[in-house]
């Protein structure tokens, strides 16, 4: 491959060379969530502001661990999680937010996905589509194990990922509304839980590149309570779902340690 870099050493998206972050790293989308999420890291720097990539280093428990925004979507998430494990980072928990779909799935609660629907284009390039876009059974324990332990309202299950935004909330309207709304109805009936936009990405990549990677959210709000005609609170406050990553990697890094022993 080209090294678009010129030889400057940095991984050409997201700004950052060896010994730039830690092992275990956090994937927001939102740039903006990256400083509230290294203020639960000691001494966290931030390193690199490169495109949608932003990122921190810092310590957590006596190991470095960084956070790195990936933009919305699987096109930039992917690029990160190469990118990233280029230069040693090789444990990825996605912090972000989504859609319930299951009724009992409610704003404010947490969703831990146990595996993604490839309703989107990026992991098509990675892997045929029979091939399941699953997470790394260690990180999805450890958040599980951080949601336990805080008493947090959580699910989990199979989420949905797609590329566009308004084909899930306004899928009516899209010239392929046939296909949206029909598929919609069969991730419905087989329990899918909530809809984002990057684990599908993430989890088949992350396979191809031997990593490891979690994913959970924080629920928003959702679309079929509002259909059905019931409560259907809003939450925008991101911070359960850091401290269940957060949270998810002291668990990670206390079993890791033990598992060298």
């Amino acid at each position: 491959m080209v090294d678009y870099t010129e030889g400057s050493g940095k991984q050409y998206h997201v700004g950052l060379g060896l010994g730039d972050v830690g092992k275990y790293v956090i994937l927001p989308g939102d740039p903006k969530r990256c400083e509230k999420i290294a203020a639960h890291f000691e001494d966290a720097k931030l390193i690199a502001d490169s495109r949608e990539y932003v990122t921190y280093t810092g310590m957590l428990d006596g190991e470095r661990v960084s956070v790195t925004s990936t933009g919305i979507g699987g096109p930039s998430a992917s690029i990160a999680i190469n990118e990233l494990s280029k230069i040693g980072a090789d444990t990825f928990l996605r912090v972000g937010t989504c859609g319930g779909m299951q009724k009992d799935v409610c704003g404010g609660d947490i969703v831990i996905a146990s595996g993604a629907i490839r309703m989107e284009g990026t992991s098509r390039e990675y892997a045929p589509i029979e091939y399941p876009a699953v997470p790394d059974h260690h990180v999805m324990n450890a958040m599980i194990e951080a949601a336990e332990a805080a008493g947090t309202r959580y699910h989990v299950g199979v989420v949905q990922c797609k590329d566009s935004f308004y084909g899930q909330h306004e899928p009516e309207i899209m010239p392929v509304s046939y296909e949206l709304q029909n598929k919609w109805e069969a991730w419905l009936r087989m329990g899918c839980l909530a809809s984002e936009m990057e684990s599908a990405a993430l989890f088949i990549a992350g396979a191809f590149l031997r990593v490891r990677v979690g994913s959970c959210f924080l629920v928003v709000a959702n679309q079929e309570r509002a259909k059905a005609g019931l409560p259907n609170e809003q939450v925008h406050d991101t911070e359960l779902a850091i401290v269940t990553a957060v949270d998810a990697i002291r668990i990670l890094i206390k079993k890791d340690r033990e598992g060298k022993k």
